[in-house]
């Protein structure tokens, strides 16, 4: 459960990092977002989901 915790505070400090360094970029990437297809960002979302799974089992393993 713990791994979960870190995993997510990770994630924050990545987000909070773009948002702090690059805000027009985040902008301008939310702005894209919302002009793409829902599917289109469905299938993008499971491909990054499968790719950090496999990231992940590669380190532990």
């Amino acid at each position: 459960m713990t791994d979960l915790f870190d995993a997510l505070g990770l994630l924050l400090v990545i987000e909070g990092i773009v948002y702090c360094l690059f805000p027009s970029f985040a902008k301008r990437m939310a702005k894209a977002a919302m002009e793409v297809s829902a599917e289109r960002l469905r299938y993008g979302g499971l491909a990054v989901a499968c790719l950090g799974v496999g990231i992940v089992w590669i380190v532990r393993h």
